[in-house]
């Protein structure tokens, strides 16, 4: 018998303008579910009062509703949400309730959907795990002994699980799509500009963006046009969409380009990533694209400085001197990094940054899409990455797990991790697809595409 939590959220939302089910049935069936099954860690705090009162509101839909209208999600916990417990990932942050949405939240409530809560993160989003000191560690449904992936591993957890149909997530360096590929889910990061950072800017480099993740490509591509737009304020912005209206238009013949060498890590790559990615690559010549063969876009150089600004932005976070020694190791080891370079240093590696960043869009100009894998392994035990000891070691291991994602940051580029491979004991392993900046909607047609092909994205974890 099929439930309201195997629907689609756009079938949820179908059934909410027909008036089959209301969006207070759908928060509390939702809210039921995190009750019994969050086993996964995938929500810090659960506003459930707030959440049915939210849902009660919304009953009616306007006409010009979105499609989305009436339909719970979360919101991750670094992003502002007023009157809501935000704690950054950080113990520093424990007690942070902000008095401000930022656009993210302000854009999903303004679209009618439902927050249930907010979801699990590391320490200010850094690291590629979800292991805070404010919550237990986000895992993968598929195996509750390995880890979410992360930033995004409390959002892409409770997408797996069932807890919400779809969620928002940001991504810095692969913070979408990582936690999408250790989840067995699709994992959508757009264009830089596509998405307002308003109101505090706080990348000003611009590798960090919200996005969308989803069971459904069509999924992520409704949330993304409710999330997508600018705001009076905005330092940069990129029209597009309708998103959702792409996935129902085929992409047309392709020249994709793909390589599988890693970008900033020499490490060895699982048998298991490379079987994905020329599954994928099969795939996609069956579809009749072009598939080519090309070098890593971006030189090795590009490495350090990427790391110099990662650094940097980690010491940008406002920290008050008396709860300094509540952040983590690696929290603490990124910030000296960052603030030992100085001004006219970060300018530099800036630019240098956008040179690298041209030079590969330079050489990308040629193909409508890139293929690499998502991670060199499938998901990874929990504490497998992290080392508190040598918080060195455990970012160099982080690069290892994740040696593709941040290329995309780097470049601007939309990119999407799909869940087209699984290993012989059950675990998702993601395969990722970039696409020209601004051309999020000619990705998501892509992306729509291969879904079909494959007969769509049905697996459910175990618990469901």
């Amino acid at each position: 018998m099929t439930q309201l939590h195997d629907l689609t959220a756009l079938e949820q939302g179908k059934l909410v303008r027909r008036g089959e089910v209301s969006p207070r049935e759908l928060a509390e069936h939702y809210l039921a579910r995190i009750e019994r099954l969050d086993d996964v860690g995938a929500f810090v705090t659960v506003t459930a009062e707030r959440a049915v009162a939210d849902a009660g509101a919304r009953a009616s839909a306007p006409a010009d509703a979105s499609p989305l209208w009436g339909v719970p999600t979360a919101i991750k916990d670094l992003n502002l949400t007023a009157g809501v417990p935000t704690m950054l990932g950080s113990a520093a942050f424990a007690d942070f309730v902000p008095e401000i949405s930022d656009n993210v939240t302000l854009s999903i409530e303004a679209a009618g959907m439902v927050s249930l809560g907010k979801t699990n993160t590391p320490e200010f989003g850094s690291p590629c795990y979800t292991e805070p000191d404010v919550a237990p560690p986000a895992v993968t449904p598929w195996d509750r002994t390995r880890g979410a992936g992360g930033s995004s591993g409390g959002a892409a957890a409770a997408v797996a699980a069932g807890l919400v149909p779809l969620a928002q997530g940001s991504d810095g360096g692969g913070s979408i799509r990582i936690p999408a590929s250790c989840c067995g889910i699709v994992g959508f990061k757009p264009s830089r500009g596509v998405v307002s950072g308003a109101p505090m800017y706080g990348d000003p480099i611009g590798l960090s963006t919200a996005g969308s993740l989803a069971r459904t490509v069509r999924d992520a591509a409704a949330l993304l046009d409710v999330l997508a737009g600018h705001r009076a304020g905005d330092p940069y912005w990129r029209e597009g969409g309708p998103y959702l209206e792409a996935c129902d238009t085929p992409p047309g013949r392709l020249r994709i380009a793909r390589f599988v060498a890693p970008v900033i890590a020499d490490v060895p790559i699982d048998p298991e990533s490379v079987a994905a990615w020329e599954a994928a690559s099969s795939l996609l010549a069956s579809l009749r694209h072009e598939i080519a063969d090309i070098e890593v876009p971006l030189p090795a150089e590009a490495v350090p400085v990427f790391e110099t600004c990662w650094a940097v932005l980690t010491a940008l976070s406002v920290v008050p001197p008396e709860r300094q020694g509540l952040l983590r190791p690696l929290t603490r080891w990124l910030t000296e990094r960052g603030q030992a370079v100085s001004g006219p240093e970060f300018g530099l590696a800036i630019g240098a940054l956008r040179r690298f960043a041209a030079g590969a869009l330079t050489a990308l100009a040629p193909y409508d899409a890139v293929l690499t894998p998502t991670l060199a392994v499938p998901p990874v035990k929990v504490g497998a990455l992290r080392d508190d000891a040598d918080p060195a070691r455990d970012f160099d291991n982080q690069k290892r797990f994740t040696p593709w994602t941040s290329a995309w940051n780097v470049t601007g580029m939309p990119a999407v991790s799909l869940p087209l491979h699984w290993t012989p004991e059950g675990l998702p392993v993601g395969v990722m697809l970039a696409g020209r900046p601004g051309e999020d909607a000619r990705l998501l047609s892509l992306a729509a595409q291969v879904e079909e092909a494959v007969g769509g994205f049905g697996r459910r974890p175990p618990g469901w």
